[in-house]
């Protein structure tokens, strides 16, 4: 009998500097990409007009598809076709009716996910969450991003918004202000912003760029960066004991460039999940995510390709 023809699926990635499109093999490879600067400072336009012309280049590349999907920063509406909220990372990003745009450009049904569930989507199929019926998925750097995925679907939520674990609070961070206006939550001390912005006030005369200059004296032995990232690790981990318990994941997938910043977070992250959660379930898989920048592609065009089955 002969197998069945694989079939490929076209994922866009936005985010607030930059634009990727690759055409996706139901296997995962990746078999084309391209990709761009975001032109974020000149809206929205602007945005979509890039995605559709690298779109355009790869499906001209690998031939036509039949589904496609979007990862975008911003929160989803609910519905998945357009953009409930959004940071300043992308002005007016916010209200933009993405699926119809692009739909309308490229004649495919869209799919459309948040950057990090499309992340977690995308290590499900083929990444650190491979196998997993739950799954939390973090994203660790700039901000805190998370995402929950159940039988094989992430899940969006009431209002898009499910799977913000940036913003469960934590005791580390009381007081502390968040960039979303509220205070105590877990981004407020676990970002790579916020750790940053710790030692400079520990160290006034320390001169900080990032969070990298941070880990190069933790590296050095310096006990003041070492007690940043490792408090910084240990909140987040806080946080997820909270999520933990309530969800039951087979596993947490965690990203992002403060995993980059040495072993101190994730081994406070880890030691202090199997505090904060219920005892039968300290020993939750905390794993790196596989795919990189891949996965928030993989994920998007997995998911549009289901969907369309459908």
């Amino acid at each position: 009998m002969t197998a069945a023809p694989m079939v490929e699926a076209l994922g866009l990635d936005i985010g607030g500097t930059k634009v990727q499109a690759g055409v996706i093999g139901e296997d995962g490879r990746v078999l084309a990409r391209r990709s761009a600067p975001t032109p974020a400072a000149e809206g929205p336009d602007a945005v979509l007009t890039t995605a559709v012309a690298l779109a355009r280049d790869v499906l001209a590349e690998t031939g036509p598809v039949h589904a496609a999907g979007l990862g975008t920063a911003g929160v989803v509406a609910p519905d998945g076709r357009s953009i409930a909220h959004a940071t300043d990372a992308l002005p007016g990003w916010a209200g933009t009716p993405v699926a119809d745009r692009l739909e309308a450009a490229l004649g495919l049904p869209f799919t459309v996910l948040g950057d990090v569930q499309a992340f977690l989507a995308g290590e499900a199929v083929a990444g650190g969450a491979r196998g997993a019926d739950v799954a939390v998925g973090v994203m660790a750097g700039t901000g805190i991003g998370g995402a929950v995925l159940v039988g094989g679907e992430v899940l969006r939520g009431a209002t898009g918004a499910a799977g913000h674990l940036g913003h469960v609070p934590v005791p580390a961070a009381a007081g502390e202000p968040c960039p979303c206006g509220r205070t105590g939550h877990v981004e407020a001390v676990a970002s790579g912003p916020a750790m940053t912005a710790r030692f400079r006030r520990m160290r006034p005369t320390t001169p900080v760029a990032d969070l990298r200059v941070v880990a190069s004296l933790a590296a050095e032995g310096d006990p003041d960066a070492v007690r940043v990232l490792t408090d910084g690790g240990h909140a987040l981990g806080t946080a997820l004991g909270g999520v933990v318990a309530t969800l039951d994941p087979g596993v947490v997938v965690i990203a992002g460039g403060v995993l980059g910043s040495g072993p101190w977070y994730l081994n406070a992250l880890r030691d202090a999940l199997s505090l904060a959660t219920l005892p039968s379930l300290a020993g939750v898989t905390v794993r790196r995510a596989e795919r990189g920048s891949d996965a928030v592609l993989l994920g998007a065009a997995d998911t549009a390709r289901r969907h369309a089955r459908t």
